[in-house]
């Protein structure tokens, strides 16, 4: 079992900057490929990035390519999503998820872990 803690969401201005980080605990998170997911109203949930069990795969959405940034610190047993250039469009709850293999994986079905999500609000 792996349990996840989202923080760090809020209301920022539309161009601000946002860093939400997820705290991991539970069985070794340095094996887990690791993802952020984001859901808006009355829209199914997507993926926004996801890293390998090591940092050395990345992948993101083509939304927000340029602007965020995943990583991870296997020592703090902590993912994060450095957000930048932020839009109104990128209003969502954040959720960071683990999944059991090493390697990056963009479905939701590839994730077994959740946390509670954190929301993000980018007012125009």
């Amino acid at each position: 079992q792996v349990q996840l803690v989202e923080s760090g969401g809020g209301l920022v201005q539309a161009g601000g900057s946002l860093r939400l980080s997820c705290t991991a605990s539970g069985r070794t998170f340095s094996s887990n490929a690791m993802g952020w997911f984001r859901q808006a109203p009355g829209k199914e949930r997507e993926i926004v990035a996801a890293i390998s069990w090591n940092g050395g795969t990345t992948h993101y959405t083509d939304s927000v390519k340029g602007r965020f940034t995943i990583s991870r610190d296997n020592a703090k047993s902590m993912v994060y999503l450095q957000m930048v250039s932020l839009k109104p469009e990128d209003t969502a709850v954040y959720y960071c998820a683990a999944r059991e293999g090493r390697l990056v994986a963009t479905t939701f079905y590839a994730y077994s872990y959740w946390g509670q999500g954190t929301q993000v609000t980018v007012s125009s």
